[in-house]
């Protein structure tokens, strides 16, 4: 089978989203664009540091002055609606990278499939071509603002699962926890 390539140019909608309840929630990110939508699931942990790699780069880009004012300065509005049904998982995410594209001020972000354990970085299409069973990719550019307000969603949905155990920090499950610091016992 071959590389399947999703490419979103003008993203209209870029969130993270959880199906389930608190400790069994699968995550997914939704890209839509006027072309289509794709949906792919993605790891809790890669949600959070993608959240903490865009802020990182919007930070260096306002401090470096590599993005104009213009773009810098457009509010950001946190979408906090539902992802959109039907939720079809077209892949599952591998290696996450983002750009800063200079030239049109722009940021990309690439999510390549699982794919082979030894494929570590992402493959371009050049590469693609040389493997028989290139996994897929999702690639979308998003503003400033964008990529603001993914960031704001991203981290409440990542901070809304199970809450933490106040002795030992790991999170307590519905049922109960058994704490280590307890010696075993339910808290």
């Amino acid at each position: 089978m071959s590389r399947i390539i999703y490419r979103h140019e003008n993203v209209t909608r870029c969130i993270v989203g959880t199906v389930g309840l608190p400790g069994e929630r699968q995550f997914f990110l939704q890209v839509i664009s006027d072309q289509e939508r794709t949906c792919i699931a993605i790891e809790k942990s890669q949600a959070a540091a993608l959240s903490e790699r865009l802020r990182v780069m919007m930070r260096e880009l306002r401090r470096s002055q590599l993005a104009s004012l213009d773009e810098l300065n457009i509010v950001s509005e946190r979408d906090d609606t539902a992802l959109e049904f039907p939720i079809t998982e077209d892949f599952r995410a591998g290696v996450i990278g983002i750009i800063w594209e200079q030239e049109t001020q722009r940021i990309l972000v690439e999510a390549q499939g699982i794919g082979d354990e030894s494929l570590t970085e992402l493959l371009d299409d050049d590469e693609a071509l040389l493997i028989e069973d290139a996994p897929d990719l999702l690639s979308f550019k998003l503003r400033i603002h964008q990529a603001r307000a993914f960031c704001d969603r991203t981290d409440a949905v990542v901070a809304a699962g199970r809450q933490p155990c106040p002795f030992c920090g790991l999170p307590i499950d519905p049922s109960a926890h058994l704490c280590p610091r307890a010696n075993g016992y339910r808290r």
